[in-house]
């Protein structure tokens, strides 16, 4: 089946456009994550990622390219995410540990209890607008032009809220942010 068969198969829901494509493309995708990420069992789920989304969007997938350059750039993007992720997690790292040398668990405790409530008065402060979209985007990881869709908005409308959301979120939460940090 040519590129152009297994996309149309696959925006129709056929399931063996799709195992076509899986069984063609899953090896070279985990060997292309595991090149970026250089651990097997993520580059694995990372790869699997990356069909269950094709899969989800198969109906309204536009592709300016071929599958398998949707593919490559899909496995490439969310190895790089995943790294940054890794990143973002050690330089937190020295933080708490910071935090934890000085203080005690009942202080661990309370501090964690005061920056939940803080947390809980930044959203509340948000219009239900701003509030829905910041929700969306952080808490079930939708794009902008998920939100956008789901609202019924235009993502310029999204990105704006978006805006929002943060300045008023960064105002509220910056004497629990480190120095220089941002949300």
């Amino acid at each position: 089946m040519t590129d152009a068969e297994l996309l149309t198969g696959l925006r129709r829901g056929e399931t063996s456009a799709f195992d076509a494509i899986f069984r063609d493309w899953y090896p070279r995708l985990v060997l292309i994550a595991d090149r970026v990420v250089g651990e097997r069992q993520v580059a694995e789920d990372l790869a699997q990622e990356v069909f269950l989304e094709l899969w989800r969007r198969r109906e309204t997938l536009a592709l300016e390219t071929t599958v398998h350059a949707y593919l490559l750039q899909s496995v490439r993007n969310r190895s790089l995410n995943y790294l940054r992720h890794v990143q973002v997690r050690r330089r937190s790292v020295p933080d708490v540990v910071e935090m934890a040398g000085t203080s005690t668990p009942a202080d661990a405790e309370t501090m964690a209890s005061e920056l939940k409530i803080a947390i809980e008065q930044a959203m509340a402060s948000l219009t239900p607008r701003c509030r829905e979209v910041f929700q969306l985007s952080r808490e079930r990881g939708l794009k902008y032009s998920e939100i956008a869709t789901t609202l019924g908005v235009s993502v310029k409308a999204v990105e704006a809220q978006m805006g929002k959301a943060l300045r008023t979120m960064r105002e509220h939460l910056a004497p629990w942010l480190p120095e220089g940090e941002t949300l």
